[in-house]
């Protein structure tokens, strides 16, 4: 087997390691992301900015946004080890892993109505949506 090819089997079981423990602590300490009210949606100078944090998944999972103005989001990492930490927003042509702690800033332009922006892990475990109306 290549060098190459050993550092992927490798990377893979670790990523696939820390996605088994986050996911129990997450079961053992009772998830309730879902069930609380995020204010995450603000507008500042004409610009409206949606806050997603990045660990261990994406919170909040869904944001609502108003259509019509110019938009970014801002995703907030603080010791990110997992794969949230690989981040792909394809309406966006965004895909960059991000820092292990620090905020990155990404340009959705003017989103339209009915058109939803969703972003996705590395690996396709995580994701969150951000509907706009």
């Amino acid at each position: 087997m290549s060098k190459n090819a050993l550092s992927i089997v490798i990377v893979s079981i670790v990523l696939v390691l820390i996605f088994i423990f986050t996911f129990d602590a997450k079961s053992k300490a009772g998830d309730s992301s879902s069930t609380q009210s995020v204010q995450n949606v603000e507008v500042k100078n004409g610009v409206q900015y949606i806050t997603i944090n990045a660990k261990g998944g994406y919170s909040p999972r869904v944001s609502s946004a108003k259509a019509g103005i110019p938009t970014k989001i801002i995703i907030k990492t603080k010791d990110t080890y997992d794969c949230s930490a690989l981040l792909v927003v394809r309406s966006a042509k965004f895909q960059k892993i991000l820092p292990q702690s620090g905020e990155t800033e990404i340009d959705l332009g003017t989103p339209k109505a009915g058109e939803p922006v969703q972003g996705v892990c590395g690996m396709g475990m995580y994701s969150f949506v951000v509907e706009f109306s």
